[in-house]
């Protein structure tokens, strides 16, 4: 409704958990490192705890993107279960054969045990997550713990990962939850955001949604912001969606802290903080309607009155509030008839298309690409870039185009960062190929192919690729192995919803810092160095042109 007043492509403060917007935060790396940390400690728990919206989903997102190769993992999200439901869950994740009626605990343990011996024998691990553990009732997680007794002479054969909010790590200081604990060999309480890394937050997702301009928040609304949704990053959604829809009711432009408070009112339905509370309003409240009381023995007739009045017309604040909605509804409504008229026929929607045919990895295989000049060719036509005219990545260049590789460490993750059609080499025995990946979604891969287009899903796409990829980016004027200063200090500005400072005359300290600030905001190792993926990251968050990942159809 709001994003094109705001010069947006899309909303940014969607609840959704879309990889786009991914935001690491300092402690969310932390948090990864743990989980990564506790896979490979060779079994037991793994406790990852926060308060509600706080990102663990996140974490958890980046973790499964991140887990180590040969590695099998069961996920439960309905803990709410029984010993035989969960075990049945957990061999059904697993794809463990058991009984389909009539099975034990015993049974279903056994069946495990064997699972897990077989993987084992061949190199492979077995982790099972199990969020909203705070749920699990005591009885499951002894039958938890009795689990992790499945093991070798070597190491255990399963890793458990509970995640769960703050409740979890009070019932595991139970006694009787005392064995439980002890086998707990990482754990991390994932804190809020701070107020800088709220206001890196906002920023991030307000770039990664198309923003060009200056950020649209005052420097004392970010503040109240942060105040208000206590650095909670699902309550910074909320409380942001709704502030930028304030101020587009009222056509305006910055959103400032009197907007936000009036948002914070709606979106939270309670007092704010430093109003008074419902029982100190009451306190106050007792002595005035006693004298109120007294009055109307008096005035009983005016009083009279005055209440079939106050009963026959809304209060101020009740027309007020639906004044403010009618003009909401009003300017929704005009928005989509102006977003309607403007678009070209060319923009239809995606969904008017038929999407490409669902194929399986031997499907993908046979019809990748085997020489790759014809592959580079396709990535070039994505850029509408030439690449058939010699070594591609020279031709690239003359085009202000460079070439990345890979190097075969790359994660999905990092895909779905830059954010930018990929070539992906693939590989199953002898057969090599390399595929176009022109659009991703948490489910399917879309690939461009000698065939045509096809939607892989991800679970195939695991088995075939090693982390080998190559794309390009657009590389800066006058960019030769280092990005110039003063484009560096611009973009750094743009990404950032900040004026333009003077352009500096060299990387100085300040401008190392800036740009440390811009890495940890993109969840990057703050090194201070200009490198091909930070820069890649800078164009997509300064809103330079290039092309992105297509959304699934």
């Amino acid at each position: 409704m709001y994003a094109r007043f705001f010069g947006l492509r899309q909303q940014p403060f969607s609840i959704a958990p879309d990889p786009r917007y991914l935001f690491m935060s300092e402690r969310h790396r932390e948090a990864l490192a743990h989980l990564l940390y506790g896979v490979r400690g060779g079994g037991g728990f793994v406790l990852l705890t926060g308060e509600i919206g706080a990102g663990k989903t996140t974490v958890c997102r980046c973790f499964l993107e991140q887990i180590p190769k040969r590695c099998n993992v069961a996920y439960i999200f309905n803990p709410k279960q029984t010993v035989e439901e969960l075990l049945r869950s957990v061999c059904d994740e697993f794809r463990v054969p058991h009984r389909a009626e009539g099975a034990t605990v015993k049974d279903y343990v056994d069946a495990l045990n064997e699972f897990l011996l077989q993987t084992h024998a061949v190199g492979q691990t077995n982790v099972l997550i199990i969020d909203e553990a705070q749920n699990l009732s005591a009885g499951v997680l002894e039958q938890l713990r009795l689990l992790t007794n499945l093991e070798t002479n070597e190491r255990k054969l399963l890793q458990i990962v509970l995640i769960g909010q703050p409740e979890l790590r009070t019932m595991l200081a139970r006694p009787e939850l005392e064995q439980l604990a002890q086998r707990v060999i990482a754990r991390f309480h994932l804190e809020a955001l701070s107020l800088k890394e709220t206001a890196q937050y906002i920023r991030h997702r307000l770039a990664v949604a198309g923003l060009s301009r200056p950020l649209p928040f005052e420097r004392e609304a970010l503040r109240r912001v942060h105040q208000l949704s206590r650095g909670v990053p699902r309550r910074i959604n909320l409380l942001c969606d709704r502030a930028l829809l304030g101020a587009y009711a009222v056509n305006k432009p910055i959103v400032d802290v009197e907007i936000v408070e009036k948002a914070a009112r709606e979106v939270f339905d309670g007092a704010l903080p430093g109003d008074a509370t419902p029982a100190r309003r009451a306190a106050w409240q007792r002595p005035l309607l006693a004298a109120c009381g007294l009055a109307a023995l008096g005035l009983a007739v005016w009083a009279g009155l005055s209440f079939e009045r106050r009963n026959a017309a809304p209060p101020p604040a009740a027309a007020a509030a639906s004044a403010a909605a009618s003009a909401v509804a009003l300017a929704a409504s005009e928005a989509a008839s102006e977003a309607g008229s403007a678009a070209p026929a060319a923009t239809a929607p995606a969904a008017s298309t038929a999407p490409p045919p669902l194929a399986d990895a031997k499907t993908v295989l046979a019809a990748g690409w085997r020489n790759e000049a014809d592959a580079w060719r396709a990535l070039g036509n994505a850029w509408q870039a030439r690449l058939d005219e010699g070594e591609p990545c020279a031709a690239a260049a003359r085009q202000q185009l460079q070439c990345f590789r890979s190097g075969g460490t790359g994660t999905l993750a990092l895909v779905r960062q830059l954010d930018r059609p990929v070539l992906l080499t693939l590989g199953s025995g002898a057969a090599r190929c390399q595929v176009l990946l022109a659009g991703l979604s948490m489910r399917h891969a879309t690939l461009s192919t000698r065939e045509g287009a096809m939607n892989l899903p991800l679970a195939a796409l695991a088995g075939l690729w090693r982390g080998e990829f190559a794309t390009l980016w657009r590389t800066p004027p006058g960019y030769d192995d280092g990005a110039p200063v003063d484009w560096l200090s611009a973009r750094l500005a743009a990404a950032q919803g900040e004026p333009a400072p003077e352009a500096p005359t060299k990387f100085d300290a300040a401008l190392r810092s800036r740009l440390n600030a811009f890495q940890v905001a993109q969840g990057l190792k703050p090194d201070g160095l200009a490198g091909p993926v930070t820069l890649m990251l800078l164009n997509r968050a300064s809103g330079v042109a290039e092309p992105r990942l297509q959304p699934e159809k």
